[in-house]
């Protein structure tokens, strides 16, 4: 059967300007990071993309890197938009990186025009595209000078395999001195994307303020700090379908006693206010102006469905962001 999106899409929540940009994205994002890649059920991952678009996400945001094994998650997205979304690409937002190692020898990652030009091309041959609508250098590489990598992704631009161009994981510093030079050349960076949570604040040492003031988007990963911020981590056991019982991106030694104390306060917040855990945090990300999307991901429709309801709900009330600050602080009010 067509798929056909629901009538109802643009219901769900206002979308968010990207900077001083003229492009808007939705609150949530939808991230192809995990369980999209070629070890993954494909009919899983493409009810996730549908759901997902059927409620306003127009925003997928992948690397040529994902999957396991890397490209796998692009290779499936070209799947889902040949057989779902083909007819439905002008109203998408696409993005790819590159950057972290993708084959084997010299020119496999990096920050080179080489690497990334390269990698940009085989991007656009797995997901079975024209363009990207962003492109992101994916890392710093300080072998490589930064006027070669914001050449290359100039060049991506003006060449039309990308609409528009992005850095992620940049320090605040290095972010301003590449934002100036895409800035040079006639293309402005559009977005930075970097990890922010209620766990994980490091943004907030200088990389927001930076973007806000050079007028770039900043969208949000890992605002689930890999799924510690859910119910799962609540329990003395981790129960065994969570990421990190399956080892890999999520080590143990990341659930200290600390770390378990705050969730504990936390979901005691959330669940004042009828919302998980997962939902109070994402709400939290998304309440800071700065923040253009958060970018989740999702095993299940289900997941994605609770987090989606973030785009409806209240924002983050000040009485809620003192508490929430109080339940960071160590010895915080329970």
């Amino acid at each position: 059967m067509t798929y056909q999106p629901e009538a109802s899409r643009y219901d769900h929540g206002a979308f968010r300007r990207c900077g001083r940009s003229g492009l808007v994205l939705p609150p949530v994002s939808l991230g192809l990071w995990q369980n999209f890649g070629g070890v993954d059920a494909f009919e899983t991952g493409r009810a996730i993309v549908r759901r997902a678009f059927d409620r306003g996400v127009t925003h997928f945001d992948l690397a040529n890197n994902y999957g396991p094994p890397p490209g796998s998650a692009e290779e499936a997205f070209g799947r889902m938009v040949a057989a779902d979304l083909r007819p439905f690409r002008d109203e998408l937002v696409i993005s790819s990186k590159a950057g972290f190692g993708m084959w084997p020898g010299p020119y496999g990652n990096g920050g080179s025009r080489k690497h990334l030009l390269s990698s940009l091309d085989a991007s656009l041959r797995r997901m079975g595209l024209d363009y990207v609508d962003v492109f992101y250098h994916h890392r710093p590489d300080p072998a490589t000078p930064l006027a070669e990598s914001m050449g290359a992704l100039h060049h991506a631009v003006r060449s039309g395999r990308a609409l528009y161009a992005g850095l992620s994981n940049y320090p605040a510093d290095l972010a301003a001195q590449a934002i100036a030079a895409l800035a040079a050349l006639g293309t402005p960076c559009l977005v930075h994307q970097g990890r922010y949570s209620l766990l994980d604040r490091a943004a907030e040492a200088g990389l927001l303020d930076a973007l806000g003031t050079a007028g770039v988007g900043f969208a949000a990963y890992s605002p689930l700090a890999q799924e510690l911020l859910t119910d799962k981590y609540l329990q003395s056991d981790v129960p065994p379908g969570a990421r990190m019982a399956r080892g890999g991106t999520l080590p143990a030694e990341r659930l200290t006693d600390a770390v378990r104390a705050k969730l504990s306060r936390l979901a005691s917040i959330a669940q004042s206010r009828g919302r998980s855990l997962a939902q109070l945090a994402l709400a939290w990300v998304l309440h800071d102006p700065r923040v253009t999307t958060a970018v989740v991901g999702a095993r299940t429709v289900p997941q994605l469905d609770e987090l989606l309801q973030v785009m409806a709900a209240d924002p983050i009330s000040p009485e809620d962001s003192k508490r929430i600050e109080d339940a960071l602080a160590d010895g915080g009010d329970r």
